[in-house]
């Protein structure tokens, strides 16, 4: 295969050739940082993105997940540190440049057009056709053959590809989206907060299929504020507040208990905690709140 080179963003290296050794990571971001003139966004960020490995970037809304998705996904550059995708250091200027290289985002609004088929939404600006000059037309019996066989790859069962995709749940949508950005060559797959406005059995669902995406060899970003949706499908662990990192661990090295504590934050608990043993009342609040801080992970 030849060798690509990435134009868009500003003569980066060259994607590695085949046959030659594969990157020790898809993607990893050493001290990265963005700022808005004085305002900082993001500083101080390292982590790394393995294939069949889910990386789970934790925090409130405001703690930077969204800035961190917009670099990784070339929306905006870095302005500090150091980003390197598929063994070359990059430098994104736009979202084809991630493109390109198989760096997939799914976004919470997914895009999609609600009386559009599945299978329309599946192809929607990558459609397929067959003939040539005044006879070209759309393909829609290999469009539709393909959506149903890569939704059942995925494990997603729906009941005829022609139906509307906003007659799905939210849950099965996320797992469309998921599934066209396999299909179409995401190395790496960003979902963003796929399970925010979800119940339990849709956010089960798309945990699920995001299992899936990483058996078959992807490396995924997982952005969520929920601790409890991250632990069971999480490799690794990235926790920001106000834009800095405040916890980077492998799952060995962290119980969910530990994550949840991290996230609601150790030194406010434990202002908490004097402010109630202050007034004398609630002893056992405080003594609860005292046992989260006190359990710390080892940082990795």
């Amino acid at each position: 295969m030849d060798s690509r080179k990435n134009h868009a963003d500003g003569g980066a290296a060259a994607v590695p050739e085949a046959g030659l050794p594969a990157p020790e990571h898809l993607l990893r971001l050493d001290k990265v940082g963005k700022h808005y003139g004085n305002i900082i966004a993001l500083h101080d960020v390292t982590m790394d993105v393995d294939a069949g490995k889910v990386t789970c970037v934790l925090g409130d809304n405001g703690a930077g997940k969204s800035t961190l998705i917009k670099i990784i996904a070339g929306l905006h550059p870095h302005d500090e540190g150091t980003f390197t995708a598929l063994g070359a250091e990059r430098h994104f200027m736009s979202p084809r440049s991630a493109l390109d290289l198989g760096i997939a985002a799914v976004y919470q609004d997914l895009a999609v057009v609600s009386l559009m088929p599945i299978w329309r939404n599946f192809f929607l600006g990558s459609e397929l056709t067959t003939g040539s000059g005044p006879f070209k037309r759309l393909d829609v019996a290999r469009m539709k053959e393909i959506t149903r066989k890569e939704l059942q790859a995925m494990g997603i069962d729906l009941r005829d590809v022609e139906q509307p995709v906003g007659q799905l749940s939210g849950g099965e949508r996320q797992c469309v989206a998921i599934a066209r950005a396999v299909h179409f060559g995401a190395k790496v797959l960003i979902l963003d907060e796929p399970t925010a406005a979800l119940g339990v059995k849709q956010s089960g669902v798309v945990l699920r299929y995001i299992l899936q995406a990483r058996d078959r060899g992807l490396g995924v970003i997982f952005i969520t504020h929920n601790p409890h949706h991250a632990y069971p499908v999480g490799d690794r662990f990235l926790l920001l507040k106000r834009g800095r990192s405040i916890g980077y661990y492998s799952k060995e090295d962290v119980t969910l208990d530990q994550l949840t504590a991290q996230m609601a934050g150790g030194a406010e608990l434990e202002e908490l905690a004097q402010e109630l043993e202050a007034l004398g009342s609630h002893r056992e609040v405080v003594a609860e709140v005292q046992a989260e801080v006190g359990r710390g992970p080892a940082r990795t």
